[in-house]
C-alpha cells in the first residue's frame, strides 16, 4: 500500500461527480493540504468548451477559497489505459499554487505513476519572472 492510496481512492470517488456530458471523459482529483485536509474536484464541462474546468483546478480553487495555502500532493484519476497527466493550464496552476508537489496519476484498473509538478512543467512561468 503506497502513501497515496487513500488520496487515489478519494480522487476516484470525486470522479463519480464529474459533469462530462459532451466528452464522457470523467476525471477526479484529490488535493492533500499540509493541514491534513483533502479537497476534491471533478471536471465540469460546458457546451462552450473553453468554459470547462478541470478536476485539478476545481480541487485547488476549492482549497484556496477555504483558506488553504500549503499543499502536499495531488492525485488525478481517469478511466483510461494510458495514465492521463494534467493539461497545460492545470500544470501551471499546480505549480503556482502548490509548488513542486508530487502529482499522482492513476486509473480505475490500479495503475499508478508518480511525478512532480516540476517534471510535468519544466521551466515554469511564475512570479519570479515578473
Amino acid at each position: 500500500m503506497s502513501n497515496y492510496d487513500k488520496l487515489i481512492a478519494v480522487a476516484k470517488q470525486a470522479r463519480e461527480n464529474a459533469y462530462a456530458a459532451y466528452s464522457n471523459f470523467r476525471v477526479g482529483a484529490a488535493l492533500k493540504a499540509q493541514s491534513g485536509r483533502v479537497y476534491t474536484g471533478c471536471n465540469i464541462e460546458n457546451a462552450s468548451y473553453g468554459l470547462t474546468c478541470c478536476a485539478e483546478r476545481v480541487a485547488i480553487f476549492k482549497a484556496m477559497s477555504e483558506g488553504e495555502r500549503g499543499f502536499e500532493a495531488i492525485a488525478v484519476v481517469t478511466d483510461t489505459d494510458k495514465l492521463t497527466p494534467p493539461c497545460g493550464a492545470c500544470r501551471q496552476v499546480i505549480w503556482e499554487m502548490c509548488g513542486d508537489i508530487p502529482v499522482i496519476l492513476a486509473n480505475l484498473k490500479g495503475k499508478v505513476e508518480h511525478e512532480t509538478a516540476g517534471e510535468l512543467l519544466p521551466r515554469p512561468f511564475d512570479k519570479s519572472h515578473l
